[in-house]
């Protein structure tokens, strides 16, 4: 079950977690399906809430991949788009799962068809690596690319779900900055609306094409 839009805004991460990590008063960059990226000053972190149950249909939210040292800025895009792609996975229908590590939470992204765990990003991101090391965030979105949805294309009928959708896939695109980006969905939404043949990857193209 998808979380709505907006659901890591409306719960952020609880005051003692923020408090103990010095991160109060973070900037969330981009937000898809529950999951999203955060910033303060050179601190670089995901966000995510594990999936909603009937005991627990508001879950809070959670900081993982915590990276303290982010001086190049060319990185960055590369964590907005993480972000989006662990979204939207989660919205083609792989779950989120999140294990407590101290105060911050691995996430391991579950296949519903056979319950293995298909992706795992850890709590914190390793110190003194090269951006080769598989717990960088370009390599890590680079293996959640390679993975197929889990199950058929969301319904286009639902706007939340669209809107989710077409975001996760405009936010992909790390030179799609996050402004753009909600323009573009606009503009990709509006499509689909007046030609419903249009698919969400078509919708989100073909709002590109006009905006050139």
């Amino acid at each position: 079950m998808a979380l709505p839009p907006g659901h890591l805004a409306a719960h952020p991460l609880p005051p003692g977690i923020v408090g103990a990590l010095a991160i109060a008063g973070y900037q969330l960059l981009a937000e898809v399906a529950g999951v999203g990226a955060g910033r303060l000053g050179e601190e670089v972190f995901l966000l995510a809430a594990p999936d909603p149950t009937p005991e627990n249909p508001e879950p809070g939210t959670q900081i993982s991949l915590h990276y303290e040292r982010l001086r190049d800025e060319s990185e960055l895009p590369a964590w907005t788009a993480l972000a989006a792609q662990l979204g939207y996975l989660r919205l083609s229908g792989y779950r989120i799962a999140l294990e407590r590590e101290g105060l911050r939470s691995k996430i391991s992204l579950v296949d519903p068809a056979s319950g293995r765990i298909a992706a795992v990003i850890p709590a914190r991101h390793p110190r003194r690596m090269t951006r080769k090391d598989p717990s960088t965030a370009p390599h890590l979105l680079a293996g959640l690319r390679a993975l197929p949805a889990a199950g058929p294309p969301p319904d286009p009928q639902d706007p939340e779900l669209l809107r989710q959708v077409i975001l996760g896939l405009a936010l992909q695109d790390d030179a799609i900055g996050g402004a753009e980006a909600v323009e573009l969905t606009d503009r990709a939404i509006a499509l689909a609306h007046a030609t419903p043949s249009l698919d969400p990857p078509a919708a989100l193209a073909a709002a590109r094409a006009e905006a050139l």
